[in-house]
């Protein structure tokens, strides 16, 4: 036999059998069609690699079964821009498949010189920090209301511990029902008469720039490997495991979060935020900046500080910039930077232009 009529034979028999022919066809139909969807089997096997990791070391417990429920799929933006009053957030989906990110502001709460600024990140899904932004900004709106004038910084961080921990407490019951096993970061600040109230959960973080040029934090980041955290981990049982960051239990970089329910509920992550309190009265800062960790990925806080004190001059205070130089530098995760500029000379220090969505929801609510 030559070897011509052998490669004959051999395509007849296996390259044209129906089996063949029939996968490529398919293949082909997938291929051109468009109507395959790969961000439902994304954050599929995402879940499944969480829960698989957490049963290779013994701390998953069962999870009832996912119920029937509506999915809304939501159109993805590459990027998201925002310029009202004396803030300026841009924000940009960058190299990750999805959008989690979140991030809401409202300025001179119904005229009590009461101001609040949040991000989010979310991670294994974006329901924990679209759950976040939404309810935590209406709690925290229908409380400062009814907070008195005068009232003392340590009701505030009472107030913001309460509304961060019901916040998560929601997130976990509907995680039993649902199966999401979601969570995010949260980073709030209110600034109530000049006193600025910063509430942190996770590895969003906050800087300030003082009225020389300083770069001050607001917050510090909850990381696995620092003392505290890793001494409450592995005294809930758990462990850190480094996998290119450290993560608790080889499966999350931060050791604080919202959500989270298999973690949450073996309690190695917790939900109760760091508050740090400042008198911007006798600071003056010129601006602040709120951003999730894809920026910090590749800025240090004063160079980010610096940055942003060289471009206050361009529309969005120098935080489109910031976000797009945080990209260009190879930043692999969603970024949203938030700038609030304390030295605009059109806006007085305490805004008095609220925002009319939030004040209509608010308005729904009560």
């Amino acid at each position: 036999m030559t070897l011509i009529a052998a490669l004959s034979r051999f395509v007849r028999r296996y390259v044209f059998s129906a089996e063949v022919l029939i996968l490529c066809i398919l293949l082909f139909l997938i291929y051109n069609s468009g109507r395959l969807h790969v961000e439902p089997l994304r954050k599929y096997f995402q879940k499944a690699r969480i829960k698989l990791q957490l049963k290779w070391n013994g701390y998953y417990d069962q999870i009832p079964e996912e119920s029937e429920k509506q999915v809304t799929e939501k159109k993805t933006k590459a990027s998201w821009e925002l310029r009202k009053g004396n803030i300026a957030i841009y924000a940009i989906q960058g190299r990750r498949s999805h959008m989690e990110d979140r991030y809401n502001f409202i300025s001179n709460l119904d005229d009590t010189q009461t101001s609040i600024y949040g991000i989010f990140d979310g991670h294994g899904g974006e329901f924990a920090a679209d759950f976040a932004e939404k309810v935590l900004f209406k709690n925290l709106m229908i409380r400062l209301l009814k907070m008195p004038k005068d009232e003392n910084s340590s009701s505030m961080t009472e107030l913001l511990t309460e509304e961060f921990l019901n916040v998560d407490q929601q997130l976990l019951e509907i995680a039993k029902s649902s199966q999401d096993v979601s969570g995010s970061t949260a980073l709030v600040a209110v600034l109530k008469n000049g006193i600025l109230t910063v509430a942190n959960v996770g590895d969003s973080r906050g800087v300030m720039c003082d009225k020389d040029g300083n770069t001050l934090p607001l917050t510090v980041d909850h990381k696995p490997q620092q003392l505290k955290e890793r001494s409450r981990i592995k005294e809930a049982g758990g462990y850190i495991t480094f996998n290119g960051v450290w993560r608790v239990v080889g499966v999350l970089a931060t050791s604080r979060a919202l959500g989270d329910y298999p973690l949450k509920e073996k309690k190695y992550l917790i939900a109760e935020p760091d508050i740090y309190i400042f008198d911007l009265n006798v600071i003056q800062p010129k601006f602040i900046i709120l951003a999730t960790d894809g920026l910090w990925d590749c800025f240090s806080n004063e160079e980010a500080v610096n940055y942003i004190q060289e471009r206050l001059s361009e529309p969005h205070y120098g935080a489109k910039s910031l976000v797009l130089q945080a990209y260009y530098r190879g930043s692999l995760d969603n970024i949203t930077v938030m700038v609030v500029n304390f030295y605009d000379a059109s806006v007085s220090f305490y805004q008095s232009n609220q925002d009319e969505s939030a004040k209509e929801n608010l308005q729904k609510t009560l």
